[in-house]
């Protein structure tokens, strides 16, 4: 892990702002236009980021000589202040920290997605967890409070059984951690329940310490909202539009090529996982995520919006959200 260490070291260093921070002062096309950065995360929901790096599918559409570089996210407010920053010029992250930094007056846009499903709800052996009710009193984490499977998480806890997180005075502690870490914190008996994406949920699977309690088609928002979504600066799209117009064309490739070709991608993501965080995931961890997730740059807003609403009753926005002008769907149209 101390690749992973040192990458979240070099992170914290460019300045991370809390979940639903923005930077209105900063510019976002900082790069020269023969330099782009392109950002994701070590996650199966990510798959399309990892394939266009690897298959460098960004050279193919982004105009000759342009170098491209990825930089790697542990959470979605890392990677936001990075667009709001202009360290990145787009990528890919949940689609939690892209509203709650949207409603909070970042200048971004959602110009794809790029996978639906994933989120996972895992008990740990051993922590008397038979059914959702049973987690009053307990511990669950989430990767970042207010992210996307936290919110996931806690909707459904709220409109299915009534719990709530200490966070709003309710009666589940929440603590927040990296979703690689979950198998030892399960292990070590640290927390009860883990709201993962994948591959981590398969991944605690196979090591045995853990069982799925909620799978993904009963998670709430779980079939309908995309579990990851491309995003850039406003700025960008305005004042360079072929240049959104190229990423994009990239990532739908990497997405059709998923689609087409699911045992090399799944390869490609197995290689990059552990390049990333130093972990190596088996194949049958990877086809066992594989089952629950869809890949598609298809984005609607109603679903984000459906979201954004539970968002405020849960109390992790302030203010009722309207996401009027955050996806713009002109570059997949």
């Amino acid at each position: 892990m101390k690749k992973w260490l040192f990458i979240l070291f070099v992170v914290s260093l460019s300045g991370l702002l809390a979940a639903c921070g923005s930077d209105a002062g900063a510019d976002s096309n900082s790069n020269s236009e023969d330099e782009i950065t392109i950002g994701y995360f070590p996650n199966i929901n990510h798959v399309a980021g990892m394939v266009a790096e690897t298959k460098d599918l960004y050279s193919e559409t982004l105009p000759d000589g342009t170098e491209v570089k990825y930089q790697y996210f542990p959470d979605g407010s890392s990677f936001m202040t990075a667009i709001e920053t202009g360290d990145i010029q787009g990528g890919l992250v949940g689609p939690g920290p892209a509203m709650n930094h949207f409603t909070s007056g970042a200048e971004i846009n959602v110009v794809a997605a790029g996978s639906t499903g994933g989120t996972v709800i895992m008990a740990r052996e051993g922590a008397d967890i038979e059914s959702p009710e049973d987690l009053a009193g307990k511990t669950f984490i989430s990767p970042r409070v207010g992210c996307t499977h936290d919110v996931q998480f806690e909707t459904m806890m709220n409109e299915e059984f009534g719990l709530t997180s200490d966070r709003i005075g309710g009666e589940m502690k929440h603590v927040t951690g990296k979703p690689a870490t979950y198998a030892s914190l399960f292990e070590a008996g640290n927390v009860d329940v883990a709201t993962v994406p994948e591959p981590w949920a398969s991944s605690i699977e196979e090591q045995g310490n853990g069982e799925v309690l909620v799978d993904t088609p009963n998670v709430a928002f779980g079939e309908t909202l995309p579990a990851a979504v491309f995003v850039t600066s406003q700025k960008l799209v305005e004042e360079n539009p072929e240049m959104v117009g190229s990423l994009v064309e990239a990532h739908k490739k990497a997405t059709d090529f998923i689609n087409e070709n699911p045992e090399e991608a799944k390869e490609i993501a197995i290689n990059k996982i552990k390049d990333i965080t130093d972990q190596e995931l088996s194949k049958e961890v990877i086809d066992r995520a594989w089952e629950r997730i869809g890949f598609t740059y298809e984005v609607e807003e109603k679903h984000l919006q459906a979201f954004a609403d539970s968002s405020y009753e849960l109390e992790f926005l302030k203010e009722k959200p309207d996401l009027t002008g955050l996806v713009d769907t002109s570059f997949i149209d």
